[in-house]
């Protein structure tokens, strides 16, 4: 498919699966098309062109052609998935289990960081606050990030729940602040007292607030407390995907993310290092996250979350 026409296609499906791209669907039982689902994390168009060297590579390794799809969020995916306009996708933590739910889809990758496919939720404070345990949090301002954030919300949320801190009875009061940068500069700059955002691991090395913020500033956070670890972003296929192809995907993902190449790409796209092997069982944790937080998968997954 040209490029002008992956442009057309992803403006138009970033309002929705249009049906104008339909043309560019196969039946279940056809494999010279492999259908990629995607969320956009720049703008369509800018997402399709970093996105390119990626589909190169699959479309040699499959000996297919790659028609890429971009969705306005992950309800949209797993809709397409659900109304078999997709063969595979790039899901968060939360949308995959979604998507297994509603779809029936069959995970085949996880990503990594250094060699660990997790990563982890943390609570943090100003260094110079008076917080020192979550105990302490009963009474203080507290901003969670997007409502369906994996990290930034529902394993914050079970880690307070867990400890005793009831998020709507025991908090002076808790926002919304709709992304990672802004809960951090919410704590830095007194705007509440705490908040959730990220960390690639629980030693301190790599973080959020370090990725926002200068060292002048990013040293006066303090983690109060990480969450249990969670399972990294994933790639799945249909459930009733050829086995073979299934297989052909993998390694031709994996082979290639393994590569100097592929790692440079992956780390420029999503800040991972490349894939693993993963298998349904590796998100039950994130399963009973959001059982833990009271929330309903298919009612809150609206948006992207990290």
């Amino acid at each position: 498919m040209s490029y002008k026409r992956w442009i057309l296609c992803s403006l138009l499906l970033v309002l929705g699966f249009s049906t104008a791209c339909k043309e560019n669907q196969t039946d279940a039982g056809e494999t010279a098309v492999l259908r990629l689902g995607m969320v956009p994390f720049e703008t369509g168009e800018e997402l399709l062109k970093d996105m390119q060297p990626l589909i190169d590579v699959i479309e040699k390794g499959m000996d297919m052609e790659v028609r890429p799809t971009v969705a306005a969020d992950y309800t949209g995916v797993v809709e397409a998935f659900k109304n078999n306009q997709l063969d595979v996708a790039f899901l968060s933590p939360a949308a995959y289990v979604l998507a297994k739910q509603e779809a029936d889809v069959k995970i085949i990758l996880k990503s990594e960081r250094k060699g660990k496919a997790t990563y982890f939720g943390a609570i943090i404070v100003r260094d110079d606050s008076d917080i020192k345990t979550l105990q302490d949090l009963k009474g203080k301002r507290f901003s969670f990030g997007d409502p369906i954030s994996t990290s930034g919300h529902i394993f914050a949320r079970k880690l307070m729940l867990e400890n005793g801190i009831n998020p709507e009875s025991d908090l002076e009061k808790f926002i919304y602040s709709g992304s990672h940068d802004a809960t951090i500069l919410s704590v830095l700059n007194k705007k509440v007292d705490a908040g959730a955002s990220y960390a690639d691991d629980d030693k301190g090395m790599s973080n959020a607030w370090k990725r926002f913020l200068e060292p002048a500033d990013y040293e006066k956070i303090r983690v109060l407390a990480y969450t249990a670890p969670i399972p990294s972003d994933t790639i799945s296929v249909r459930g009733d995907y050829p086995p073979e192809l299934t297989d052909r995907l993998q390694k031709t993902l994996m082979d290639y993310t393994s590569s100097p190449e592929g790692k440079a790409l992956i780390q420029k796209l999503y800040k991972f290092d490349g894939y693993v092997v993963a298998n349904d069982e590796d998100y039950q944790a994130v399963r009973e996250g959001f059982e833990a937080a009271g929330l309903d998968l298919k009612e809150k997954l609206k948006t992207e979350a990290p």
